[in-house]
């Protein structure tokens, strides 16, 4: 039995890398937060398996944004699922949580995707899973493609991370070239300014 979940995780592992969604697993943490992973098996937990055609409905269904937890993150809920999305492609200014002072903006950028979507009905596009098991994805809000927005007002930057490969960067490389040239949001800042990326690793968790 031991094989079998082996040979099982082995197969999700090169399944994440080739596709965007295959079939993914689903858990509860201690907090009453839905959870998602196409890599691996929660260690320690018990999770339920979700065919691939579930996975791929998420597209398909409109969601409720519940919780917006920074400038870049949020909670949706719909279809009998909860769950949190990282949205995809964006990196915006870490708030640095209940201990660290965060960096500039990163209010500004929570408090504008507040506006933007909590407690409004979305649409996602998902490009798969991510760090901490979030689902990554654009999320679209009366047709306009929010991650976009929040690069384009200078809430945000390019993620400098790896990217999707069925994500197009180009639309998100000009958004910022467009914020970068008006210095909108974080490009105020100039020389001053420093990537979500070198703060994250000056500052570890």
């Amino acid at each position: 039995m031991r094989l079998a979940i082996q040979l099982l995780i082995t197969v999700l592992m090169v399944l994440s890398v080739s596709h965007a969604r295959c079939d993914v697993y689903s858990w509860v943490d201690e907090n009453g937060v839905r959870h998602f992973s196409n890599v691996s098996l929660p260690y320690g937990e018990q999770a339920t398996q979700i065919p691939e055609a579930v996975s791929a409905a998420i597209d398909k269904s409109n969601f409720m944004v519940t919780k917006v937890f920074d400038g870049d993150t949020v909670q949706v809920q719909g279809q009998e699922l909860e769950f949190r999305i990282r949205m995809v492609a964006i990196d915006a200014p870490e708030t640095g949580g209940s201990k660290k002072k965060g960096q500039p903006y990163s209010q500004k950028a929570k408090k504008i995707l507040r506006q933007l979507i909590e407690g409004k009905q979305i649409r996602l596009k998902q490009y798969g899973t991510g760090g901490y098991n979030r689902i990554l994805a654009e999320i679209f809000s009366q047709g306009q493609n929010i991650n976009l927005m929040m690069i384009r007002q200078g809430l945000a930057e390019v993620y400098r991370g790896r990217l999707p490969k069925n994500l197009d960067p180009g639309p998100y490389k000009k958004a910022e070239a467009y914020a970068r040239h008006r210095r909108l949001g974080i490009w105020l800042l100039g020389k001053d300014y420093k990537s979500p990326k070198t703060w994250r690793k000056e500052n570890p968790r």
